[in-house]
């Protein structure tokens, strides 16, 4: 019998990545054409397949936008040990039991209603500069498994698979990491299956570390059989597939000043922030770097001279 596997899957709700036309860049690698339907069609089925799978299997989802994040459905014995139960059970006022499908659906209407509110003072030229809340995410997938794990849920094996849309974030690059290690420390797998027309260093990593799996599908069209095929297996089963490894893993850091992807920069001694030049002060934690060599040198002198 196969595992039992409890998987948080994030969904990348960005209404501002998906708001965009599609490109069909299918020798690129690309959108390809893909619509936010299509989408939602592929996750869902692939969703619904994890839980065929083994009737045991948990399925949590977190709906991820560019304000906020959410869990918006769970599954599995007992509601312990997770968050409010209210957001992932229909509010179904005729008492029918709804799908977990629909239930999702209903859930991420809510979400994006809540999403599009927020961005009610969004101009449309500052689009760009709202990315997808990945940190928070993967933060609250680890504390909902620590709960389970607290809670005494049955033994099942945890893992995070994120569905990413929007590019990444230079400046959620310490909470990131900061949540990688967490999840290396905790033996929890980061899965990641990348939609939108650029490579994720973040998630790359975050597969790398923690023992996960990354992906970038060349043909989004079957989505659903590559989620299927790679990402529905459990740990156990892994071991004896041939499954795709990434050909490299980005290992660049962002800066914290410009927020840009680089290769030699200056670290702070203090607080290990990355910077592409030098700054007289530390703009994270306020070191003072502006300590010249020649006082360094004088000090020094003056020591030596009124030592006995």
């Amino acid at each position: 019998m196969d595992d039992v596997s409890q998987v948080v899957v994030i969904l990348d709700m960005n209404q501002y990545f998906w708001a965009r036309k599609p490109v069909d860049t299918s020798g690129t690698g690309g959108l390809a054409g893909l619509s936010f339907n299509q989408f939602l069609r592929h996750a869902l089925m692939f969703m619904n397949s994890i839980q065929l799978l083994n009737h045991l299997n948990q399925l949590v989802v977190i709906a991820t936008g560019a304000h906020s994040c959410c869990v918006i459905y769970k599954s599995g014995i007992g509601s312990g040990g997770g968050f409010e139960s209210g957001r992932s059970v229909s509010k179904c006022s005729s008492g029918q039991h709804l799908s977990p499908s629909s239930k999702i659906m209903e859930q991420l209407e809510l979400f994006l209603s809540k999403e599009e509110a927020a961005s009610v003072n969004v101009e449309e030229g500052d689009l760009k500069d709202f990315p997808s809340l990945l940190s928070g995410s993967l933060s609250m997938a680890l504390c909902y498994i620590q709960r389970c794990l607290r809670a005494g849920s049955p033994s099942c094996q945890q893992r995070i698979l994120c569905l990413q849309g929007a590019s990444d974030a230079p400046q959620q690059y310490v909470a990131v990491m900061n949540a990688i290690f967490s999840a290396q420390r905790a033996m929890v797998p980061i899965d990641a299956c990348i939609v939108g027309s650029h490579h994720s260093p973040f998630l790359q990593q975050a597969a790398h570390i923690t023992g996960g799996i990354y992906m970038k599908p060349p043909q989004l069209e079957g989505l659903f059989e590559y989620l299927t095929v790679v990402f529905a297996t459990d740990l156990h089963s892994r071991k004896f597939l041939q499954l795709a490894h990434p050909v490299g893993v980005d290992f660049r850091a962002s800066c914290f000043c410009h927020k840009k992807t680089i290769d030699m920069g200056y670290v702070c001694s203090v607080c290990l922030s990355i910077f592409c030049k030098h700054h007289k002060t530390c703009s994270t934690c306020g070191a003072n770097f502006n300590q010249s060599k020649s006082r360094i040198t004088l000090a020094g002198l003056k020591r030596k001279i009124t030592d006995p």
